[in-house]
């Protein structure tokens, strides 16, 4: 590893300057972009509500990207980790179709890695399996293009920003962002897996440090929290606690951004092992550290900001070394796994994917799912469920047993089976790339036969969840017999996380050899893959002796710090142009004889609001709302909304702007 680390002086004909170190030994560049699907009228990710339906924006959502490029070798990764519930395959594949058309084989399945911060506050769709479309009413295109173009274009953003540049890593721990909300099931865990985590949970943050030159140009923070501070009762787009921790850090560092300003400083922050992990401190929804869920996601948001600022000023630990990847398409439902993996040392299988009684009751912690049901084993409603367990054959249900088998998800093709796995390597860190989302210690006994494997420090080995795609859950044997919530919904039986040890080991042997792996054959497209039953706009309307973009309830003359500014506009549909890259509102203030941009949809303290209030003719409204902070500047402002309406007979969308009277800050 560390010769590759003077590799900027190869080819020079010195050989002393090949042995030194090289002042810059990768090339880094950064990038962001919007991926915020429909505002209104389209089902969010995460919970499986139906009826949770977007209403507006809180915060826009963003991908934030890096490229680290290894001139010595020629190697180099793409990562990006986007504010999305879950980082469905489609979308991996669809992102790798348009960076083979713009970049050729520069970037590929092996060395594009995409993740997601697992946020449950987001327009959802995005998948090409039926059983995470179900609660979007289906595929989504809209959404999806949205995402597919945003993750590419900050990608393309962080391709064009590679300068010379140097990696430094940080780590702390941070105790009150996240609780155990699968307790019980940890408990059964051997005391030696529970004695590395004695709270319950995983307190480690890992910050990689980007600079290029000597300018700090972004961070990763790997930490384990789930995203739903926001509950299932909420219907604004969020990017949830991780969300406001990027924007915190982004905002801190260059003053306010705004969505047409060149890329400041990226602080992305990606999930680790948080299968079991909950940021509502109190074990229930929208409840700890507070019991109002917006300012729940802030503190929770803030306190891993200035965890990972606090890390990242003292990340000194130097990243050197070669940069290169892994992937392979796993059948996770085929896998022979050796008794090295074992609890009991002896050779066990998966079976094919199937959803459990307890993954129907929800996590009562985070998000409930079907009233009267109930996490645990033996379920209590066993016996009633005899007729819809008799629709996964016999032999698969005492495969995962002692799991209350309900939906045999993979014969269906509901589920996937074929899950890509990958392995990343930037200079001594190592990224376990998991298409799922894995429990603290799930994700500690991967890490080990990484690390094994490579023979490597365990703290240089970080499991990445939510990542290239989406396959439920996975818990430990023994968690998985407790059958709660996580155990129902690890897809693959009882021996699927010591399946994805062994898989991610054979990864790791090849990385550490530099041999070749086949990558096996992706998955292919479920035939109901992209069905949908969610109507789209069929009209607007403004209504009778109304214009678009009308106010109908003004600002007030005057405000001081602290006050809220409520303006009500006469709108269209938010689905005739999503705005990707610009924005339903502006708070602008008055300077000298212009009027600029000072907040957007985007900003924590504004929010945009979209109602029907006619259901035949198509008549909306849109209240925008800015919460003003102490700190804002005295002066003159105004809202502004900027909609499109679509002509129903035409077809045609048409965008207009509306602007509230001037009103004082003071």
């Amino acid at each position: 590893m560390a010769a590759a680390a003077g590799g900027l002086a190869v080819g020079t004909g010195r050989a002393a300057a090949a042995d030194a170190p090289a002042p810059y030994p990768y090339l880094v560049g950064r990038g962001i972009a919007d991926v915020t699907g429909a505002a209104a009228e389209s089902g969010m990710m995460g919970y499986s509500k139906p009826d949770q339906q977007t209403s507006g924006i809180h915060q826009r959502l963003r991908a934030r990207a890096f490229v680290v490029a290894d001139p010595a070798s020629g190697n180099r990764v793409a990562w990006c980790c986007a504010d999305q519930g879950i980082l469905p395959f489609a979308v991996f594949r669809a992102v790798l179709a348009r960076l083979a058309t713009a970049y050729g084989t520069v970037y590929t399945e092996q060395n594009v890695s995409l993740s997601a911060t697992h946020t449950h506050a987001g327009p959802g769709g995005c998948s090409h399996d039926l059983a995470y479309n179900l609660g979007t009413l289906g595929f989504q295109r809209q959404n999806f293009d949205a995402v597919v173009s945003g993750i590419t274009e900050a990608i393309g953003a962080a391709h064009a920003d590679l300068r010379p540049g140097t990696l430094t890593l940080g780590r702390g721990e941070l105790t009150d962002a996240s609780v155990n909300r699968s307790r019980a099931a940890f408990e059964l865990n051997p005391q030696a897996d529970k004695d590395v985590y004695p709270l319950g949970i995983d307190p480690v943050m890992t910050v990689l440090r980007f600079r290029q030159g000597a300018a700090d140009v972004g961070a990763i923070s790997w930490f384990p929290t789930h995203g739903t501070s926001m509950t299932n009762g909420n219907t604004l787009i969020s990017g949830d606690n991780k969300g406001y921790a990027s924007y915190v850090w982004e905002h801190d560092t260059a003053g306010v951004r705004h969505l047409d300003a060149a890329p400041g400083f990226v602080a992305a922050f990606p999930q680790t092992n948080a299968g079991d992990m909950s940021p509502n401190l109190n074990l229930s929804p929208g409840s700890g550290p507070t019991e109002d869920e917006f300012e729940n996601t802030r503190i929770i948001g803030l306190r891993q900001s200035t965890a990972a600022q606090r890390i990242h000023a003292s990340a000194t630990i130097p990243v050197s070394g070669g940069v290169d990847s892994r992937l392979r398409y796993v059948d996770m439902s085929r896998v022979r796994v050796d008794g090295r993996y074992t609890p009991d040392g002896l050779v066990h299988h998966t079976s094919s994917g199937v959803i459990g009684l307890s993954t129907l009751a929800g996590s009562t912690e985070d998000g409930p799912g079907v009233p009267g049901l109930f996490e645990g084993t033996p379920s209590p409603l066993a016996p009633l469920l005899e007729r819809v367990d008799a629709a996964v054959p016999a032999w698969l249900a005492a495969e995962q047993s002692p799991k209350t088998s309900v939906v045999p998800g993979g014969l269906l093709g509901a589920t996937p089976d074929v899950l890509p796995l990958q392995l990343v390597k930037i200079g001594r860190l190592h990224l376990i790339g998991g298409p799922a989302e894995y429990t603290v210690v799930a994700g500690l006994r991967i890490r080990r036969a990484v690390a094994e494997e490579l023979g490597v420090p365990l703290e240089d080995v970080l499991m990445q969840g939510y990542t290239n795609g989406y396959g439920q859950y996975v818990t430990t044997p023994e968690e998985y017999d407790g059958q709660q919530y996580e155990g129902a919904s690890t897809l693959f039986g009882r021996y699927t996380a010591p399946a994805y040890q062994q898989e991610f080991a054979k990864l790791a042997a090849s990385l550490r050899d530099g041999t070749a792996l086949a990558p096996g054959d992706p998955p292919s497209v479920s035939a109901l893959g992209t069905l949908n039953v969610q109507p789209g706009v069929v009209l607007d309307s403004p209504g009778l002796s109304r214009s678009y973009g009308q106010v109908l309830t003004d600002a007030a003359a005057g405000y001081g710090p602290g006050g809220r500014v409520t303006v009500v506009f006469v709108t269209g549909h938010p689905k005739n142009d999503l705005r990707r890259g610009g924005t339903f509102l502006e708070v602008q203030r008055l300077r000298g004889r212009d009027w600029v941009r000072h907040l957007d949809d985007g900003d924590w303290r504004t929010t945009y609001r979209w109602r029907r209030t006619a259901v035949l003719t198509g008549e909306s409204t849109a209240t925008i709302t800015w919460d003003i902070a102490p700190d804002t500047p005295p002066g003159t402002y105004r809202i502004v909304h900027h909609g499109d309406a679509k002509n129903g007979l035409t077809g045609r969308v048409v965008p207009f702007t509306g602007v509230s009277r001037a009103f004082t800050v003071s």
